[in-house]
């Protein structure tokens, strides 16, 4: 290596200049990603309030809480309705690490929620893929679990 000086308006600033080598092809490529692992989300969804938005489309807010009755986070539901009885559903659930993106179909007759996708994500969620299922405990009440690797 040899030393560059530079002067720049009366400061000189000294650098090592890197020599230029050949590159093998391993450090050529990009850096592999490390291994990702998988997580889980387990929680109580407590719907607090929906409004209709038109004759096809609703929202719904809620509020999640662990196990233990302890508010871990908020989520915000979208659907679609596509048919009498089956809605196409976009939730963005509000965490701890930012905000967690799904997408899900609902029966409409029995609120049943199937095909459940994590779809990405925001802040430590950036990249999220897995899956989203979910049970109804009571009227207000649906027991989640989201399964993603980011």
């Amino acid at each position: 290596m040899r030393k560059v000086i530079v002067r720049i308006g009366g400061l000189v600033a000294a650098s090592a200049a890197l020599t230029l080598a050949i590159v093998s092809p391993s450090f050529a490529s990009p850096a592999a990603k490390p291994a990702t692992a998988s997580h889980t989300l387990k929680f109580i969804s407590v719907e607090k309030a929906s409004v209709s938005l038109s004759k096809t489309m609703f929202a719904q807010q809620d509020t999640d809480v662990s196990s233990t009755g302890k508010v871990i986070g908020y989520d915000e539901l979208y659907v679609a309705t596509i048919s009498a009885k089956t809605g196409d559903g976009w939730v963005t659930l509000d965490v701890d690490g930012g905000f967690l993106y799904a997408t899900f179909k609902l029966n409409l007759a029995t609120g049943a929620i199937t095909g459940g996708k994590v779809t990405g994500g925001a802040r430590a969620f950036k990249g999220a893929t897995g899956t989203l299922t979910a049970t109804s405990v009571s009227s207000t009440k649906t027991a989640v679990k989201l399964t993603y690797t980011t």
